[in-house]
């Protein structure tokens, strides 16, 4: 048995790719000072964090260093 199935006009299926709404949405508002300021200090504390962390952990990094001072035992110190 066949099933009977509408047909859709061409002309519609074509409109409802390009539909906008006449509806507009509500402009948005405006951050006050603070709002600003709390996001810029956000902002310098995450940027000061991951440079400290980057002057700290350089030094850790580097392996061609020697130790300045000679690490010897105690139990070496007392024959």
């Amino acid at each position: 048995m066949f099933r009977r199935r509408e047909a859709v006009p061409f002309s519609f299926v074509a409109e409802s790719e390009r539909f906008r709404s006449n509806v507009t949405p509500p402009p948005r508002e405006r951050a006050s000072v603070s709002q600003l300021a709390g996001r810029s200090l956000v902002g310098l504390t995450l940027v000061a964090g991951l440079a400290a962390s980057l002057l700290f952990g350089l030094p850790a990094l580097d392996a061609d260093r020697t130790p300045s001072h000679s690490q010897t035992s105690e139990a070496s110190q007392h024959r």
